[in-house]
C-alpha cells in the first residue's frame, strides 16, 4: 500500500506558529508534525509516499528531501494554483494507480492502527473508506451517520450546532482504491466531502465509515497545539517520546544540563543541548526545544517552547507557546494562551497578557505590559544604545555577525582612514566578539589598532596617545555577567555623545554603510608601547618621591584581573611595600554579582588588619573602580569614599572644584567650601560627569561618583583605578596623615534611596504630576527633580533605560532620610 500525506495548507489558524513556515512543520514535542506521520507510516510498511505540497512547498521539501534519513521514498507534487482535497491526489495518480492507498493529513496527529482500518477497507470491499472518530465538539468537521455494517448514510461539512445529528466526524484520512481517479479530470479542482464522496454516496458505490478507537486530534488552533502535546506527554497515544526517560514522565535530551538545584516536574520533555539553571522551575506540562537556556530561577509549567529560546532569570511562563530564536529576558510574566512569534525579543520586567499574539520580529520594551495582539510594526523599535553603550546577552544576542555589523556602523560614522582603538576584558566570548567587530570596522575602511586584553584605562589612555578617533572596549557588564557590553569611545577616550550614539543607531538600523573597495580594506595592527607611554604619564604627574619616602604598606586586590599585569611594576617603582592577592587573569574566578564584591572587599579588610598595612585597595571593573579599605580595616566605599577623595583634594588644592553627580551627599559643598573650593553637579550617568571633566573648565581638580570612579583630569578625562590609588597614596603622603584621620573629618549626613517599578508609558504623566507638587518647594532640574525641604533634599529620577524611578534623599537623621523616600514612593505608586 501507499500513501499520501496531505500537506499543502495554509494553517491560517495556526498563526503566527505558521507565519515562517508551513503547518506540517510546525513541531510537537520537538518534532515536527508531519514527521510523526511518516513515522507511523513506516512502523506499519508504507514506504512509498506522496506529499501533496502548496504553501510554503520549498520549505517542506527542504527538511524532509527525499525521505531517506526517514527510511523512505518521498515524491512531491506541487501545485500551481489550488487543486481542492481531491484534485490535488488526482495531480499524483500516476504513482498511485496500481494499488489502494491511503491518505493521511500531514498536520493531524495519530496512532491510528493501519493494519486494523486496511482489514476493514477489504472485508467490505470499499472503494472509499472514511476514517472516523467521535469527538465532544463536532462543529469544526464533517459530521457523518453510517448504519450498523458502517456503510456511510449522510454526512454534512462543519455543521452549525442545529445541524448536528452525530459525535462521529470525518478525520480527514481515507483509504481508497485508484477507481476514485475516474470520477475526476485532471487539473481541476474537486474536494473530497462536496464533490466526490456525494457523487458515490449517490450512485450507491461501496463507501463506508471506519470508527477508530486509537488517538487522533486535528492540530487545527493554538489551543489544540499546545493540548496535543500535553496528550502525548500524559501517555494518551502510542507514538514514541525522543530523550533518555528519567521519573517515569521525564524525557531528556542528549546533552543537555539540569543544576541539580532546579526542580524537574513530569510530564516534561527537554531537548537537546539545553541548559536549565540553579532553582529553575520545570513543568509538569511542558516542553522545551534544543539548545534552549533557561536562566536562575524562572518558572515554566504548560509551556511550549521551541529551539533556542533564552528564557531569563525569574521570567515565568504559564500555558503559552514560544515560537524560534525569542529572547526573553528577567522577570518577565507570560500569561496563558499567549503566543510569540521567532526572532521576538521581550525586555525584563514585561508582562504579556493571556491570548496575546505577537508576530516575528517584534521589540517589547522593558516593563510593557502587552495586552493586545502585535501584527504589524518596525522589526525593532528599541534604543540600540543603553546606559554605557551597546549590551545584550553574550552570544545569544550580541553575536558575532550582529558585532560584525556594529564595527561596520560604527566605522561608517567616522571618516574614511580613521584609527580605531579596540580592547576588551579577558573572558573568552569578548576575544570572539572583538574579532568579529574588527572585521566590520575594517569593512567600510576604518584602520583599526588592537590593544588585545589591556585593562580599559590604558585602552583610554591610547586613544589619546595614538590621536584616534575613538576607541571601543567590549567586556562582560558589571553586575550581569551573562551580557556583553559594547562600549564607544571619542578621540578623547570618554564615552561618545548622545548624538555621535544616534547617528550610528541610525546607520545599524537603516544599514547605510558602504563596503570599501578591496585595496582600501582598513588596516588591523596591533597598539605599540601601551603601557609604556602610560606609565610615563603617570609617573610625570605623580610625586614620586613624598610615596617613596612615606614607606607604605599596602594590600592589593587585583580581583583576577588583567590589571595584575600592570600595577605591580609601577608599585615596585614607588617603593611601596606590596602585599598582592588573586594577583592573576582568571574570567571564571572573577567577581561578577555586587555579592561576589562585597565578600572579595571584606576579605581584603580582614588581611589589612592582619597585617596591620597601611592601606588595601580592591581594583574592580578591569581597573576602573576602587574599594578602599583604611588601616584599622574599615571599608570605605559609595559617598564616603567619595568625601575621603574630595577632602584630601581640596587640602592639596585650595580652591580647587571637584565634580559629582547629583545623587551625592551635600557634605562635599561642606567639605569643599572650608578650603575654599567649591562643586559642580552633573547628572547622574557616567558620560556626563566624563564630558564635564573633559571640558577643561579651569578649576577642577577631581571627578568622581559613589561607585568607586575617579576622574584625575590632568591625566585624562576617565574613569582610572590605577592613577586613583596612586594619587591617594601621594596625598596621604603630602599631607602626612592616614585614611582614618581623614574620615574623621568628614561631616556627618544620612542617605537613603529606593527602586519604584512604572511602566514607560506613564513616566511623563508622573514626572508632571510631581512637578505641579512642587510649586512651593526649592527644586533642582539638573537630572529628574530634586526637590529641597525640611533641611533635605529628595531627588525623583526616572531611569533611562529601565522602566522605574529611583527616589533618593538626604535629611538630617536616618530616619528622616527613609520617611522622605517613602512618601515618594507612596506617591509615585498611587499615580501608577
Amino acid at each position: 500500500m501507499k500513501a499520501v500525506v496531505m500537506a499543502g495548507g495554509e494553517g491560517t489558524r495556526l498563526r503566527p506558529l505558521t507565519s515562517n513556515r508551513p503547518k506540517p512543520l510546525v513541531p510537537i514535542l520537538n518534532k515536527p508534525c508531519m514527521q510523526h506521520t511518516i513515522e507511523l507510516l513506516k512502523r506499519f510498511g508504507v514506504t512509498d509516499i506522496v506529499v501533496t505540497l502548496y504553501y510554503l512547498a520549498d520549505e517542506i521539501e527542504g527538511y524532509f528531501g527525499d525521505g531517506s534519513e526517514l527510511g523512505v521514498n518521498l515524491i512531491y507534487t506541487v501545485e500551481d494554483t489550488p487543486l481542492g482535497t481531491a484534485g490535488s491526489v488526482k495531480k499524483a495518480e500516476e504513482y498511485l494507480k496500481d494499488d489502494t492507498f491511503i491518505i493521511v493529513s500531514g498536520d493531524a496527529l495519530t496512532d491510528i492502527d493501519l493494519e486494523k482500518a486496511l482489514a476493514f477497507h477489504r472485508e467490505r470491499e470499499s472503494m472509499a473508506t472514511l476514517v472516523l472518530q467521535h469527538v465532544e465538539n463536532p462543529l469544526e468537521f464533517g459530521v457523518v451517520i453510517t448504519d450498523e455494517e458502517g456503510r456511510i448514510r449522510r454526512f454534512l461539512e462543519k455543521p452549525s450546532w442545529g445541524e448536528v445529528f452525530s459525535d462521529t466526524v470525518n478525520t480527514g484520512m481515507y483509504i481508497l482504491e485508484p477507481s476514485i481517479f475516474d470520477y475526476m479530470e485532471h487539473d481541476k479542482s474537486y474536494d473530497w466531502s462536496q464533490d466526490i464522496f456525494p457523487q458515490i454516496l449517490q450512485e450507491e458505490k461501496p463507501m463506508f465509515g471506519y470508527v477508530m478507537g486509537e488517538y487522533w486530534t486535528d492540530v487545527g488552533s493554538l489551543q489544540q497545539y499546545r493540548q496535543a502535546q500535553y496528550e502525548m506527554l500524559q501517555g494518551k497515544t502510542q507514538l514514541p517520546i525522543e530523550g533518555r526517560r528519567e521519573g517515569g514522565s521525564i524525557w531528556i535530551g542528549e546533552g543537555t544540563e539540569i543544576d541539580p538545584t532546579a526542580q524537574l516536574m513530569g510530564p516534561l520533555l527537554i531537548g537537546k543541548n539545553c541548559r536549565i539553571k540553579a532553582g529553575a522551575h520545570v513543568g509538569p506540562e511542558t516542553v522545551i526545544g534544543d539548545n534552549c537556556l533557561i536562566e536562575e530561577g524562572a518558572i515554566l509549567q504548560r509551556a511550549i517552547v521551541w529551539d533556542s529560546n533564552y528564557i531569563g532569570a525569574r521570567t515565568k511562563l504559564t500555558g503559552c507557546t514560544i515560537c524560534f530564536r525569542n529572547t526573553i529576558k528577567d522577570d518577565c510574566i507570560i500569561q496563558e494562551g499567549a503566543v510569540v512569534g521567532d526572532r521576538c525579543h521581550i525586555d525584563s520586567g514585561s508582562n504579556i497578557r493571556p491570548l496575546v499574539k505577537l508576530w516575528p520580529d517584534k521589540i517589547i520594551e522593558g516593563g510593557s505590559v502587552v495586552t493586545m495582539s502585535l501584527i504589524w510594526g518596525s522589526k525593532w523599535q528599541g534604543s540600540l544604545f543603553r546606559n554605557l553603550g551597546v549590551s545584550g546577552i553574550a552570544n545569544v544576542e550580541m553575536t558575532p555577525d550582529f558585532l560584525t555589523k556594529l564595527g561596520a556602523s560604527y566605522g561608517a560614522f567616522l571618516k574614511k582612514g580613521s584609527t580605531v582603538i579596540t580592547s576588551r576584558d579577558s573572558a573568552p566570548v569578548c576575544r570572539m566578539l572583538k574579532r568579529a567587530l574588527i572585521a566590520g570596522l575594517a569593512s567600510v575602511g576604518a584602520n583599526v589598532l588592537d590593544n588585545e586584553g589591556m585593562p580599559l584605562p590604558l585602552s583610554r589612555h591610547s586613544i589619546r596617545t595614538n590621536s584616534a578617533a575613538g576607541g571601543v572596549h567590549i567586556r562582560l557588564a558589571p553586575d550581569q555577567p551573562n551580557l556583553a557590553l559594547v562600549e564607544f569611545f571619542d578621540k578623547n577616550g570618554i564615552y561618545l555623545s548622545t548624538n555621535g550614539q544616534r547617528k550610528i543607531e541610525t546607520i545599524f538600523y537603516r544599514e547605510d554603510f558602504g563596503r570599501t573597495d578591496p585595496d582600501e580594506v582598513g588596516e588591523i595592527n596591533y597598539v605599540s608601547r601601551a603601557v609604556e607611554r602610560y606609565s610615563h604619564d603617570f609617573f610625570r604627574l605623580l610625586n614620586r618621591e613624598a610615596v617613596q619616602n612615606c614607606g607604605f604598606k599596602v594590600v592589593v586586590d587585583y580581583s583576577y584581573g588583567r590589571i595584575s599585569g600592570v600595577l605591580p611594576q609601577m608599585l615596585g617603582q614607588l617603593e611601596t611595600e606590596t602585599i598582592a592577592l588573586n594577583a592573576y587573569t582568571d574570567p571564571k574566578k572573577a567577581p561578577k554579582t555586587k555579592a561576589e564584591r562585597k565578600a572579595l572587599v571584606e576579605n581584603l579588610a580582614a588581611t589589612v588588619s592582619t597585617l596591620r598595612a597601611s592601606l588595601g585597595v580592591a581594583l574592580e571593573f578591569d581597573g576602573e573602580r576602587l574599594s578602599v579599605v583604611d588601616e584599622t580595616g574599615s571599608i570605605l566605599s559609595g559617598s564616603d569614599l567619595l568625601a575621603t577623595f574630595a577632602l584630601l583634594v581640596a587640602r592639596a588644592k585650595p580652591g580647587a572644584q571637584v565634580a559629582v553627580p547629583v545623587t551625592a551627599p551635600s557634605s562635599i559643598e561642606t567639605v569643599m567650601a572650608q578650603y575654599g573650593g567649591g562643586v559642580i553637579r552633573t547628572q547622574t550617568d557616567v558620560r556626563s560627569l566624563m564630558a564635564t571633566a573633559a571640558e577643561g573648565k579651569e578649576g577642577i581638580a577631581l571627578a568622581g561618583d559613589t561607585e568607586g570612579g575617579f576622574i584625575f583630569p590632568e591625566f585624562h578625562p576617565a574613569f582610572d583605578g590605577l592613577f586613583s590609588f596612586a594619587k591617594l597614596l601621594e596625598m596621604l603622603a603630602v599631607q602626612n596623615t592616614t585614611l582614618s584621620e581623614v574620615r574623621s573629618l568628614l561631616p556627618k549626613y544620612y542617605m537613603a534611596s529606593e527602586i519604584v517599578n512604572c511602566p514607560w508609558e506613564i513616566k511623563g504623566r508622573i514626572m508632571r504630576v510631581l512637578m505641579e507638587d512642587t510649586h512651593d518647594a526649592q527644586t533642582e532640574l539638573i537630572d529628574g527633580i530634586k526637590i529641597y525641604r525640611d533641611g533635605g533634599w529628595t531627588l525623583v529620577l526616572p531611569d533611562a533605560s529601565e522602566p522605574y524611578f529611583r527616589i533618593y534623599a538626604e535629611a538630617e537623621t536616618q530616619d528622616k532620610a527613609n520617611e522622605m523616600v517613602h512618601r515618594y514612593v507612596l506617591r509615585i505608586s498611587a499615580l501608577k
